[in-house]
């Protein structure tokens, strides 16, 4: 059994969501979302370092995964983000655990099947794979949606190399 971690940064909310998957299943571990409070951009992201070395400590990660940096019309907001992902890299790499980079598209077309998903889509169908009820933060489904497609990409690559 492997323990995902999904990361879905951000420079006032990181999402985080953890599966297990074994050779066949995935199975909903934990998920949520680190909010910053700080007005001092440093400060924040010492609060994501703080906040994912502490979900990294108290649960068995063995791989990780993350949202690659996606660079819109604003680069000052994408020097922020790739900041904030920085610290939550940090924080897991302190642990050695090793770190796949995906981008939205890819990660939108492996759990919904179309890189142009929604939110709502995303969440929809990460609610559907792993059967959660309730609500649960888009940061937080954006996250788990992170570790499922690492998750679906694993599998792809073990199938490739078994055959």
């Amino acid at each position: 059994m492997t323990c995902i971690l999904g990361i879905d940064p951000g420079s006032r909310a990181t999402g985080y969501g953890l599966i297990e998957q074994t050779e066949t299943t995935i199975q909903y571990v934990a998920s949520g979302c680190i909010r910053t409070h700080s007005q001092d951009f440093l400060l924040r992201l010492k609060e994501i370092y703080e906040g994912i070395e502490l979900v990294v400590s108290e649960y068995s990660v063995d791989e990780c995964a993350i949202e690659e940096v996606f660079v819109a019309q604003n680069p000052n907001a994408a020097l922020k983000l790739g900041q904030a992902r920085g610290a939550a890299m940090v924080a897991v790499l302190a642990h050695e655990i090793l770190i796949s980079e995906y981008a939205a598209r890819f990660v939108k077309n492996m759990v919904v099947g179309t890189g142009r998903a929604t939110k709502d889509q995303v969440q929809y169908m990460v609610k559907v794979l792993l059967r959660l009820e309730g609500d649960i933060s888009k940061d937080a489904s954006d996250a788990l949606a992170i570790a499922i497609c690492h998750g679906f990409s694993r599998r792809t690559n073990d199938w490739a190399t078994r055959g």
